[in-house]
């Protein structure tokens, strides 16, 4: 099946094109010739997913689907969540994002957080909701060149490495994107087999 990802964070588009393989043909943005850069004003994950996938569904009229991800700092009580790629400013910087959170949780021993992923599918007009979760905690200190945004920080549950010490493939067994995603490709591959039957 193919479904236009409405997305020009290229990280993104390549780790969920490492995970999709042969199920889903994955076209950015980039490649259906839309050149937007779509907003994101709402207060939860599931209202900003939501908007960049019905955004693209009205423009081609093609099935679509979208992706928000925040990462929610138990001390933080919640932060910087919906607001986690503009942290520090409208700039977007990995950097001045990850340097605010090591700031903020200068003084605490608490240093659980979680990322979570919300996509949003639409597939001839109708709109589904995935959620995946990875559980983790915040290092002090940044540790990895790879991945993007606050893959630097955080090690995932069951590892004792950072996201940016990883292969994507490595990362995708603990990605919170791709277990969004594992949801719907299998939602996907029920509808086929549904409209088989």
């Amino acid at each position: 099946m193919k479904l236009i990802f409405a997305s020009n964070n290229q990280h993104k588009i390549e780790e969920l094109k490492a995970f999709c393989g042969k199920e889903i043909d994955i076209v950015s943005l980039k490649d259906a010739d839309i050149d937007i850069d779509i907003p994101e004003p709402h207060d939860t994950l599931e209202e900003n997913a939501s908007e960049k996938s019905w955004t693209i569904y009205k423009i081609t009229g093609n099935d679509c689907f979208s992706e928000d991800t925040g990462l929610e700092i138990e001390a933080l009580n919640g932060e910087p969540g919906v607001k986690s790629a503009r942290y520090a400013g409208e700039a977007r910087s990995f950097k001045d994002n990850i340097e605010k959170v090591l700031n903020n949780l200068a003084n605490e021993t608490n240093r659980n957080a979680r990322f979570r992923a919300v996509i949003s599918l639409i597939i001839e007009g109708k709109e589904t909701q995935f959620e995946g979760i990875c559980n983790g905690k915040i290092i002090d200190t940044p540790q990895g060149t790879e991945g993007f945004g606050y893959d630097p920080i955080f090690i995932p549950d069951g590892s004792n490495r950072s996201f940016a010490e990883m292969s994507i493939e490595e990362k995708n067994r603990f990605n919170h994107r791709t277990k969004a995603a594992a949801k719907l490709v299998t939602f996907l591959q029920n509808m086929k087999t549904n409209s088989t039957n």
